[in-house]
């Protein structure tokens, strides 16, 4: 299904692997706060090789003899890939901080402290990747490549995984939408995310396609830089255009839910014609109660690095993304990529 969506900088001439190895993989997560180092929430820092993230934390939840309901942790994290992510177990009135015999295959505790917050979902400020690409068929192409997506950024697209195996979170939407019951609101959530996230890239898709996806127009609504925070555009001038150039704002596209599209114009024109493609969808997503949101339409990278090894015909990226962006957003940029751990579990 992603591959349905344009390329900015056209398709990718280098094809090569990605994962073959766990260690291919890497991120690190990244906090917005510093732990208090009291309080009734212990939190864990864990690097895990070939682990769920949700069982880990019934497994750390096991440990302290606590519901599962009190581990928490603050995203998702994949499982073919040696990640490291914070954990948080709340335990009022119990001094158990020792992990000594906690013993997981393919988890190792890096560090644990006292909290006086519950470490929520979304409670990051962004992961840092480091990913290895082998069997790359054109280095000299990806090199190019890596430098106008670290110069430029990419489209923010929400990455395949959102979609499920060939799409099928979207047919689970649509079923929902004509009326089958799921009674797991977990997999509900998923389904109705999926859904609003075909719809996002639609549009950024559809603003590439007639080659505005770097043009401001009148009627745009844009974000600031690190906030959510938007305003709609009604003049554009050289201030605008070069506060756009150095990345303090951004052209955002809805997020589908109830409520009118703050775009005019053209914009507004061009939302609503993908709106017009996805009926289902979108009077879907406003049924089942979503709002209207904004979400930036380009991804930059921040703490950017390359290591080529052409002997090997490796190449190692490095980059820092905020929290809710999708690695896989920059990979297909930048190779045409074959993921082989998806064949490790069919």
């Amino acid at each position: 299904m992603l591959a349905s969506f344009a390329y900015l900088y056209g398709n990718p001439q280098s094809q090569g692997d990605l994962r073959t190895q766990f260690a291919d993989f890497k991120v690190i997560e990244q906090l917005p706060f510093t732990p208090h180092g009291e309080g009734e929430h212990l939190l864990v820092k864990i690097r895990k090789t070939d682990q769920n993230t949700t069982y880990v934390a019934r497994q750390l939840a096991k440990f302290f003899a606590v519901k599962d309901s009190l581990v928490s942790y603050a995203g998702l994290k994949d499982r073919f890939a040696v990640t490291e992510q914070w954990f948080g177990i709340h335990l009022p009135g119990k001094n158990i901080d020792d992990l000594t015999d906690f013993s997981l295959q393919g988890v190792e505790v890096l560090a644990s402290t006292r909290h006086n917050k519950k470490l929520r979902i979304g409670a990051l400020s962004g992961n840092r990747f480091i990913i290895t690409l082998r069997n790359v068929s054109d280095i000299g192409d990806v090199q190019r490549r890596w430098l106008a997506i670290t110069q430029h950024g990419v489209p923010n697209y929400f990455g395949e995984q959102r979609f499920g195996r060939d799409g099928g979170n979207i047919d689970k939407a649509l079923a929902m939408f004509a009326g089958q019951k799921f009674k797991d609101k977990k997999k509900r959530s998923i389904y109705l995310s999926a859904a609003r996230s075909l719809v996002f890239n639609q549009v950024i898709s559809s603003r590439i396609a007639q080659d505005k996806f770097e043009q401001l127009h009148i009627g745009d609504v844009m974000m600031l830089s690190g906030t959510q925070s938007v305003f709609p555009l009604t003049e554009v001038d050289d201030t605008m255009l070069q506060r756009f150039q150095s990345k303090d704002v951004d052209i955002t596209a809805p997020m589908w839910g109830k409520g009118e599209l703050m775009t005019a114009g053209l914009p507004l024109q061009l939302e609503q014609a993908i709106a017009e493609q996805y009926p289902e969808i979108c009077q879907g997503l406003v049924k089942f109660g979503l709002k209207q949101e904004r979400r930036r339409i380009r991804l930059s990278v921040q703490d950017s690095s390359i290591e080529v090894d052409k002997t090997n015909q490796t190449v190692q990226v490095g980059f820092t993304l905020p929290a809710g962006c999708f690695a896989t957003s920059i990979l297909r940029e930048l190779i045409d990529y074959q993921d082989v751990s998806l064949t490790r579990f069919e």
